[in-house]
């Protein structure tokens, strides 16, 4: 997993799509589009990510 790739990840009980903005060790920052808020910074643990 790189920056730039599309990742799925659960968010309120639902599966959203973003794009991995930065990626460390054990954390994942996702680029993702709310309903109202487009481009929201959303952190996550990379095993709770799927590519």
């Amino acid at each position: 997993m790189k920056s730039g790739d599309r990742v799925t990840f659960s968010f309120a009980k639902k599966e959203m799509e973003g794009t991995v903005d930065r990626i460390f060790d054990k954390t994942i920052y996702i680029r993702a589009d709310m309903p109202h808020q487009k481009g929201k910074i959303i952190k996550r643990r990379v095993r709770d990510v799927k590519a």
